[in-house]
Order: structure tokens, then sequence, then C-alpha cells
């Protein structure tokens, strides 16, 4: 008895698609930003070396992430195309506005830090998940570590990893080990999320 394999073709996401998906998963994101902001909870990447200097200087987040991002959208451009490298603007940019904003539209007094690290690290988790799946990024290292990938032939994992391991390092400075210990559970969190939900085939929507 034959079988016919079935094969699916891939989705074209419409342009209305990517404008609804951009702010929903950037405002995810931002409230978890928010949460570990609060709870001085960390994570890995731009928004994690944002959050350190914050946490470090008292500077604000908002400008801090946009500002990081600037130097990577030249690799993100000659990398990933320019729709990637627009959209990747965009959602840096409602990330930094949402994350400023939220405290004039939601005041939270405390928040258990357990919470804020599982709760904040859902969120992110979810809102990079969505923006994933609409072609799109939120922060430079994961653009440095493709571009140093097709020129150098450094694979993109170990540098990525090695940036948050050197956050994670200056953060043993900075924060109490409790902190910091919570800070991992919140990436570990992230990573599952995308880990289990953004697989080859599994979505085959594309923008």
């Amino acid at each position: 008895m034959s079988q016919t394999a079935i094969v699916m073709t891939p989705h074209r996401h419409r342009f209305y698609e990517d404008l609804l998906a951009i702010p929903l998963g950037s405002l995810m994101v931002s409230i978890g930003v928010v949460l570990f902001a609060k709870a001085t909870v960390l994570t890995g990447g731009a928004a994690g070396l944002a959050l350190l200097l914050q946490f470090a200087a008292g500077w604000n987040f908002s400008v801090l992430f946009f500002v990081i991002n600037l130097p990577f959208y030249w690799l993100a451009l000659r990398r990933m195309g320019l729709p990637f490298t627009l959209r990747t603007i965009a959602a840096v940019a409602l990330i930094s506005v949402f994350v400023w904003a939220t405290p004039l539209w939601l005041r939270i007094e405390s928040v258990a830090p357990l919470y804020a690290a599982i709760a904040g690290g859902v969120a992110m988790g979810l809102g990079l998940l969505a923006l994933a799946r609409h072609r799109t990024a939120i922060g430079g290292v994961n653009i440095l570590a493709l571009y140093l990938q097709e020129r150098h032939g450094i694979r993109a994992g170990w540098v990525q990893l090695g940036i948050d391991a050197m956050i994670f390092a200056a953060a043993l400075f900075l924060l109490p080990l409790d902190k910091v210990a919570l800070s991992l559970v919140g990436t570990v969190v992230i990573n599952a999320i995308l880990a289990m939900n953004h697989k080859p085939g599994r979505y085959m929507a594309v923008s």
C-alpha cells in the first residue's frame, strides 16, 4: 500500500497580520521587562544589558534599550534584509515606549521576586514567540551572533551564550545571589517557551 506524503505550503502573513502582531508581541515583552525591573531580575541579550545598566547606574531602560540596538541595524540589513530590519526597528521602538509608558497606566507597588521571574519570563517568552513567528527580533545580540557565524564561522549559539554569560557574570558583582538565581529562572522560562513552540515546521506561515 502506497502512502502519499502531504506537503504543506507555507502561508505568507498579510501586511495587517504583521501590523497587529508586532505591537502585541512588543507589549507582552514590555510587561515582562517591567516585572523584571520591579523585582530587580535580569535576562539575557540587549534587554538584559539595558536592565543591568539600569540597576547599576539608574539610567532609563527605554533609552538604553533603544540606543544599544542602534549599531546592529546595519548588520540586520545585511544579514536579514530590509523588511526584517524595519520590523525589528519598530519592535524595539515600541518596547522602549511601552516600558516607559507602562508605569503611567499600571502602578505596581510590590511584586514577589519569584512571581516576577516566572510571570515576567512567560510574558517575554510569549511576546518573543509572537515576534519570531513574524520574523522580527528585539535585540542586537542575536543579529550579531548570526552575522559572526556567517562571516567568521563562529557558531551563533555559542556567541549568544557567551554574551549572556558575561551579562550574568557582571550581575554577580551588582545583585544579590538570590536575584541572580531568579534571573536564571526567568531566562530558563523564556527559552523553554521558545524551544517548545518555535520549531522548524511547527508554524508554517512566513512574513
